[in-house]
């Protein structure tokens, strides 16, 4: 991922990033006023029906649940399964890269996520940041739990990461690029922390008026 480009989601997710910019690199606040327009992925009405359910589950913007720091797994058993499989299986249905068990309403530290269409789902539980590098790089970010909603979001281009899988077995995981940037997005939902307590004045502004126009038109 470079940060001169402009860069997608796999064809068929949901756009995680949309554009990356360099920090020190000028705009002009007019383009600040109004949110980028989302593309919408073209689906057949099968899976235009599926991503409608999958959405209807995950808990939008206002609900308290968001603004919950979710509590360490302790018990790894056929429940925990269970809800791995229904967030993965959520994820895939909403076309995101990622989820978190907040965004359910599960107040457990547990993110699932895929960046590559081919791959499969990885399962995290109690996820800790015990590295992150030097280089940052700002990308727009959007969030199930806040549709309509870009932002900017400058965060860490590389991670490392101790945590669990799904068996409880304790796992390291050394990301780069859009799969570090969709693991610290997860981890920041289970610290209770939105894309848009990083975003800018402005565009914290911009994102309430699309929230408010979603809404209305809904």
């Amino acid at each position: 991922m470079n940060g001169d480009r402009k860069t997608s989601a796999p064809q068929g997710q949901e756009p995680f990033e949309v554009e990356s910019r360099h920090p020190e690199e000028p705009q002009d606040p007019e383009e600040r006023d109004e949110p980028e327009e989302r593309e919408e992925p073209e689906l057949d009405p099968v899976a235009r029906a599926r991503r409608a359910a999958a959405l209807a589950q995950v808990r939008r913007f206002g609900d308290p649940v968001l603004r919950m720091r979710a509590r360490p797994v302790e018990r790894f058993d056929e429940t925990l399964t269970a809800e791995i499989q229904r967030m993965g299986a959520l994820m895939s249905d909403a076309l995101g890269v990622g989820l978190a068990a907040t965004q359910v309403g599960i107040v457990h530290r547990v993110l699932v996520y895929r960046v590559a269409p081919q791959a499969s789902i990885a399962a995290v539980v109690n996820p800790e940041i015990e590295w992150s590098g030097r280089e940052w790089e700002i990308l727009e970010e959007g969030c199930l739990s806040l549709p309509a909603v870009l932002v900017d979001v400058e965060r860490p281009i590389h991670i490392r990461v101790r945590a669990f899988n799904e068996l409880g077995e304790r796992i390291l995981i050394e990301a780069s690029g859009l799969e570090a940037r969709v693991i610290q997005h997860e981890i920041d939902h289970l610290d209770g922390v939105l894309i848009l307590d990083r975003a800018s004045r402005e565009q914290r502004k911009a994102a309430m008026r699309a929230l408010r126009e979603a809404r209305e038109a809904a």
